[in-house]
């Protein structure tokens, strides 16, 4: 090789150049996700429009032309146009939604005791957040105390008749009260449960399994109306007579019960997608049945279905207004209740702005819970990156 040649041959690495404008950043996320394909763009075109278009409208409604103060139905009534009352109507009106706020939340529950349900939902959180938050230590502390002792306290706390606390009967609960304890009893019951079915199903044993495969294709083969139905009515027809079971006790049966077939088809799921050299490589190390589920094979499979279990878990939540069809009012069932009858509030903007801050609630809870499942599905997915 001469000098000359020599001369074209690099003898420093070339500096990094930085990535081109239009491929990082807002703009390249926004050429990756909106602008990739024509198709693309043009759906983001109409998104825009339509946004433009509603969002607007949303918030004039909402906030700008909404009433936030007054005693009755009369400051929610109308705007004033051209010197006539009434004339139009007005935004939403936040005044129902304040008058009636700890109805909305306690039913009608005793307000000189409602001190009660708000110590147990402090203590349901204080336990909640530990047990979410992975760095937090004394995890199996935590759980005993949330799964295995909260139940113990909040029912004397909830129910009363004990320790110099009034008694208070499940009739009088309603509200968003009525909505967590139902969705946190099928929450808890569903999850060991549905294991037990799932594992049962796949069992080797021609009973269980039957037994298994009855109950689950039964249960799903019912709408949730039905079970509640049976629950609240058709049950005290099973039992000796002078027997009676609480209201409430009858639907948090039935709804665990129906979440628990649910949870159990999902379980299932993840159970079939774990490679078989999983359960033959836990054999040959001369694991029991109960050691190779509970030490290898069950953690991949929960980890693997973590979607379908939250989804499980958003369904009920949301399933839990159907027990107005056994003459229970959750959250929705006493603004209902409210709407239609208290003629104090009666105005067309009293029924939207009710179902409207409803539906709020609701999505603050299913968005939270779908937000901490993906936070948990990237965190957990470190078997499947390449």
């Amino acid at each position: 090789m001469s000098d000359h040649d020599i001369s074209f041959v690099r003898t420093e690495m070339a500096q990094a150049e930085p990535a081109p404008r239009n491929q990082v950043g807002l703009a390249g996320w926004a050429r990756r996700n909106l602008f990739s394909t024509p198709l693309n763009t043009v759906m983001t075109a109409v998104a825009l429009i339509a946004i433009a278009w509603f969002v607007p409208r949303m918030l004039n409604w909402l906030l700008f032309d909404a009433v936030w103060s007054g005693e009755n139905r009369t400051a929610c009534l109308t705007v004033e146009q051209g010197g006539q009352l009434p004339a139009g109507w007005s935004g939403a009106c936040w005044p129902f939604v304040i008058s009636r706020f700890g109805y909305f939340m306690f039913g009608r529950y005793p307000i000189d005791e409602r001190w009660r349900v708000i110590l147990c939902g402090l203590i349901f959180v204080a336990l909640l957040v530990p047990l979410l938050i992975p760095r937090v230590p004394f995890k199996r502390l935590n759980a005993i105390l949330f799964f295995g002792v909260f139940p113990f306290v909040a029912f004397f706390l909830l129910v009363g008749g004990a320790f110099g606390l009034r008694y208070v009967e499940t009739s009088l609960w309603g509200g968003l009260m009525v909505t967590l304890v139902l969705s946190y009893v099928g929450i808890v019951v569903s999850l060991p449960l549905g294991i037990l079915l799932a594992l049962g199903r796949r069992s080797r044993m021609p009973i269980v399994k039957l037994l298994s495969v009855i109950f689950i294709e039964t249960v799903r083969g019912v709408p949730l109306v039905t079970v509640l139905f049976m629950a609240a009515f058709m049950l005290p027809l099973f039992v000796p007579p002078g027997m009676t079971f609480d209201k409430l006790l009858r639907a948090l049966v039935g709804v665990s019960l129906f979440a628990s077939a649910y949870m159990a088809e999902v379980i299932r799921g993840g159970l079939q997608a774990i490679p078989r050299g999983q359960y033959e490589g836990a054999d040959s190390l001369g694991l029991g049945y109960w050691q190779k589920m509970g030490l290898i094979v069950m953690p991949q499979a929960l980890k693997l279905v973590i979607p379908g279990i939250v989804n499980s878990f958003i369904s009920l939540f949301k399933d839990t207004t159907l027990v107005l069809i056994i003459s229970m009012f959750d959250l929705l069932g006493v603004v209902k209740q409210s709407i239609s009858g208290d003629p104090t509030w009666a105005t067309p903007q009293t029924a939207k702005t009710g179902y409207i801050f409803a539906a709020l609630i609701f999505w603050v809870f299913c968005f939270g819970m779908s937000r901490y499942s993906q936070y948990m599905e990237r965190r957990l997915d470190t078997g499947y990156r390449r």
